[in-house]
């Protein structure tokens, strides 16, 4: 695809979810389809939920006009498997399943998506049965991790822009991934972005597993697809904030003894609202981080190599420390 066709696939994706959302939004209020707050919430008034119906509804028909525009093959697994989840995520929206069946659909979402990569992820370094093992481990603590981490406003929506446009940079910058990569990854940022506005601080409406699942799906195969195409460094720097985070603080809690599948309020994010900082500034931190993150995935892939990896790690260290240590701005 031109450079026009693809600014205007991510206008046309972005204004759609934009509109798609309007009309969910009302839908959800008439049906009191609401999040209310408790102990463990980050917002303090009962907020719709299933935002990610219209995010939904956009990406997976924009990414089959994606696919056909840039003469890709058109990744029918992933997305059958994004529609799953989330329908299946929409029931425990609304309905609470447990978590078994939760990640049993997981599961046979991801053991589908893995038959549309192309290549080993692991580039040979492991035997075929175990690269594919671990891919499928490492995509499905991906979709829980996404899931994890949409906590406050507008967060989830940064990080799937920031994905999407880093992976789009680094398809374009370095000519890395399949055919088809760079069109996917902006009609991914561009539904993120088409959203943001309605879920911005104070949020109107929350994306829902709905959205959360199905996006980090979808980012997740994007990336490991990447990494199969040999730019495994970028596709591990793109989102090592989100990795950082959620890993560190899953390793809090088993260490504690404690079920780890619970709702909590205890990764860095927001303890950092907890400390005093805005959902807004919060995020603007996270997306600050995550720009240096994208130039970095690129520098990896063009001739930085493995200084862009200890570069990346420091970044994400500075973020965490950042949210650690936040407070409230004083007077002015």
């Amino acid at each position: 695809m031109t450079g026009f066709a693809l600014a205007l696939l991510g206008l046309s994706v972005a204004g759609l979810t934009w509109l798609a959302t309007r009309a969910v939004l009302g839908l959800l209020v008439r049906r009191a389809i609401l999040d209310r707050p408790n102990e463990r919430s980050s917002h303090d008034t009962p907020t719709p939920r299933g935002g990610g119906i219209a995010v939904v509804a956009v990406l997976v028909p924009a990414w089959i006009a994606a696919a056909l525009l840039s003469g890709a093959t058109v990744p029918w697994p992933v997305l059958g498997g994004a529609l799953f989840l989330a329908a299946v995520s929409w029931r425990d929206d609304v309905k609470s399943l447990g978590i078994l069946w939760r990640l049993g659909v997981q599961v046979l979402a991801v053991a589908c998506g893995l038959a549309a990569i192309d290549g080993p992820v692991f580039r040979g370094i492991l035997p075929a049965w175990l690269d594919t093992l671990a891919a499928g481990f490492l995509w499905l603590w991906f979709v829980n991790l996404y899931n994890f981490m949409d906590g406050i406003d507008g967060i989830a929506a940064i990080e799937t822009a920031s994905i999407g446009g880093g992976v789009a940079l680094v398809a374009l910058g370095a000519a890395m991934g399949p055919a088809g990569t760079a069109a996917w990854g902006i009609a991914l940022a561009a539904a993120a972005l088409g959203f943001l506005p309605w879920n911005w601080q104070r949020a109107k409406l929350f994306l829902g597993d709905v959205g959360s699942v199905p996006l980090g799906y979808l980012a997740g195969w994007l990336l490991l697809s990447l990494a199969a195409a040999g730019a495994w460094k970028a596709a591990l720097i793109l989102p090592l904030y989100y990795l950082a985070d959620a890993t560190i603080t899953l390793l809090r809690r088993l260490k504690r003894g404690e079920k780890v599948w619970r709702a909590h309020r205890e990764h860095y994010y927001q303890r950092a609202v907890q400390g005093g900082m805005s959902h807004a500034s919060v995020v603007k931190a996270v997306l600050a981080g995550n720009l240096a993150l994208a130039g970095l995935a690129l520098g990896a892939e063009t001739g930085l190599g493995t200084l862009a990896l200890v570069m990346a790690g420091t970044v994400a260290a500075i973020l965490l420390y950042r949210l650690t240590f936040a407070h409230a701005p004083g007077p002015a």
